[in-house]
This record gives C-alpha cells, structure tokens and sequence, in this order.
C-alpha cells in the first residue's frame, strides 16, 4: 500500500471528534486509506442497495446494528441518518464514534452543516500526489509518463493501463455522481461539456465561451461548472485579492485534480503524444498547480492558494499564503534554465512584498538550483 500522507491527520483528529469525515473524488483511495488507519472498525457502505434501504427506513435500528467505531462509506446516499447521528453522539460523548466517508463533498457537508457542526471533523483526499510515489518508489521516471498517468490508484494497485481505466471511470462518474447530485437527461453534452473544460486547462473560466462550444446555455454551464467541483473533479484557483496597484482580473483559472484524466479527455492513448501536444505546457501546469493544492489537502488545511495578473498582462502562475509570507511560483514545461523564466517573479518582487527567496520556477528539469532573483525547483521535488 502507498502511504498516504494525510493518515496520521486522519488518526489524530479521529482522538479528538466524535466523528471525522472524509470527502474527495471516487475512486481516490478514501475506503483504502480509512481502513487501513481503523482496523479494528466495522465498514459499510451504503453504495449497497440493501443497506442502503436500511438505513434510510430505520436509522435508529442501523445505528443500533452498526454501533460505535464504524466506517460509513458514501454516507450521503442516506441523508436521514445524519440527525440519528447528532442523537447518539450527544448522548454517548465519545471521540471516535463514526468515520464517514463520500464522493460528494457538498451533499455531505451540508448535512453535516445542518446536524453535525461542531461535532464532525471535515478532511479531504485527492489522487496519489508526486511525494506519496516517490516515498513508495512508484513515480513513473520521466514526466510524460506522469502526466499521463496521473494519480488514481486503481492503475496502480491493478496496474491498469491509463487508456483502459479512464474512459470507464468517466462512464461511472456520469452514471452514479452526477446523477445523484442533478438529474442530467442529455448524457452526450455532459460528455462534451468536460472534454471541453479539458481543453482549457490552466485558462480563465469564461461560461460564454464554453456554452458556445457545448451548445448549452450559460446557466446550465454554470450548474455543470458547480458539479464538476463539488465532486473534487476540477479546482478553479481564485485571483489573488490584492491589487499591488494595479486592477485585477476577476476570473478564476479551472484545473483538474488529476492530469491523467485531462489527457484521457484530450483523446490521448499514449504518453508520447504528450511530448508535441500543443497543450502539455497546461498539461505541466495543471500539475503542478495540483500537487500544491494536494499538498495542503493532505495536511488537513485549507489550500492558501490564488494566480496574480493584472490588465497590463503581468502574471504570475500560483500565489501562496502562509501566514505573513508570500510565496510566487513561475511555471515553466520547459527543462532549460533561462533567466527570462524570473521575468514575471521579478516583477512582481518589486510591486509587492515577494521576497527573492520565496520566489520559485517550477520546471521541467530534474535539479533544484538557487538565483538571485529566486531558485528552480524541479517538478519532482514539489511539496
């Protein structure tokens, strides 16, 4: 099993509420991981017709049945059960008691908004990132390959070729979690839809232009633009909030968790047609802007994260927030050093309160390396 960097979180928290929660896309690796950190738990999930029938017709007789120090998985299938929940646990005061598990952060989070605030600790898990591979020496050698790939751990686990496993994924997203959350009548736009979200990748979200694209309305690409990120498909990174003196754009950038599923929306079969694709330099970017955000997932944090530019067309990729610090990187598929790569850092070192040494350009070479104006760090080396 790949260690997951966010189990010894998990565990600690699980010490200190009466029930955890954890959120993030199928097939992530949630049932893997909460099994492995509660051995010693009873699991079910309630994807099982029956069980699911039970829970929703006798809650009390399902709590009574699944008692104390219980995995619940896609626990939003039975909404009713939340409020059975609160019940029990305000009466026993015990941490520990249920581990509850789901594919769809928002319908969970609701519930647990309505019933279980104060109550329910809230973590989320993502496709294995860059750090987790490397530490189990699964990392595939060169960057294509990676990004093609991605981090679902299925293909590992089964070693699935990423061309066999994705479509059937996207076929089991659109048949189970998209009709849970909206009742989708026209399949085959929904299709369209994401493959064209796939091929803006690292851009800003413009509804007009992907309505035109779809052939769907605006207000219906809104509502499908909510779906795909309430279920942990895309991220959209919001623009940075200060103006540094100058006006900002308001748009925010769309990526995907995962690239192998991108490249698999691209209509890519193998890794090598990455290497002239005329969108590996998003692919690159998508990446990395990714495993960022999985890095503070996996700590149990909210990711601090954001893009600058303003309408002069300064810009700089990722913006980071770590208390008073503010961390710039530049991004960059290429492999070779070029000291044009710190154009943009620079820039914006000298507009706001970047410092040099909190500047970096992710690339695409192999060695880290430091600069006057900042340091290169190889897209292995992402944390």
């Amino acid at each position: 099993m790949v260690e997951r960097i966010l189990k010894e979180k998990i565990i600690s928290l699980a010490r200190k509420f009466p029930i955890l929660t954890l959120t993030g896309a199928r097939q992530c690796g949630k049932s893997t991981l909460l099994k492995h950190c509660f051995p010693d738990y009873r699991y079910v999930s309630l994807e099982d017709p029956d069980i699911r029938a039970f829970a929703l017709q006798d809650p009390r007789g399902f709590l009574m049945n699944y008692g104390s120090r219980t995995i619940i998985d896609e626990a939003q299938n039975a909404p009713e059960l939340f409020s059975y929940l609160q019940t029990k646990i305000d009466a026993v005061h015990e941490t520990g008691m249920y581990i509850l598990s789901g594919s769809h952060e928002f319908l969970l989070l609701e519930k647990i908004s309505q019933s279980l605030a104060g109550r329910c600790a809230v973590l989320h898990l993502a496709p294995f990132s860059i750090a987790e591979l490397s530490a189990a020496r699964l990392l595939a050698p060169d960057l294509n390959t990676w990004l093609f790939t991605g981090g679902y751990p299925r293909m590992y686990n089964n070693s699935i070729d990423p061309a066999d496993y994705f479509p059937s994924y996207i076929q089991t997203y659109i048949e189970r979690d998209v009709r849970l959350i909206r009742n989708i009548s026209n399949h085959n736009a929904f299709v369209r839809f994401i493959k064209v979200c796939a091929g803006r990748i690292g851009t800003q979200l413009n509804y007009d232009s992907i309505a035109q694209d779809t052939e769907v309305s605006v207000p219906t690409i809104k509502d499908w633009i909510s779906i795909l990120e309430i279920s942990n498909i895309i991220y959209l990174l919001k623009p940075h909030h200060e103006n540094f003196g100058k006006r900002l754009v308001k748009s925010p950038k769309i990526y995907f968790y995962d690239t192998g599923l991108v490249a698999s929306l691209l209509g890519l079969d193998t890794s090598a047609q990455i290497t002239t694709h005329y969108l590996r330099g998003n692919l690159f970017e998508n990446m990395v802007v990714s495993e960022y955000l999985k890095s503070f997932l996996f700590q149990g944090r909210i990711p601090p994260l954001s893009y600058w530019r303003d309408n002069a067309q300064h810009e700089v990729d990722l913006l980071i927030e770590t208390g008073s610090d503010l961390h710039a990187i530049e991004i960059k598929a290429g492999a070779t050093m070029r000291s044009s790569n710190f154009d943009g850092l620079v820039y914006l070192q000298n507009i706001s309160k970047v410092k040099p040494e909190n500047s970096y350009v992710v690339y695409a070479g192999d060695t880290d390396f430091k600069t006057s104006s900042g340091s290169y760090l190889s897209w292995k080396n992402i944390r």
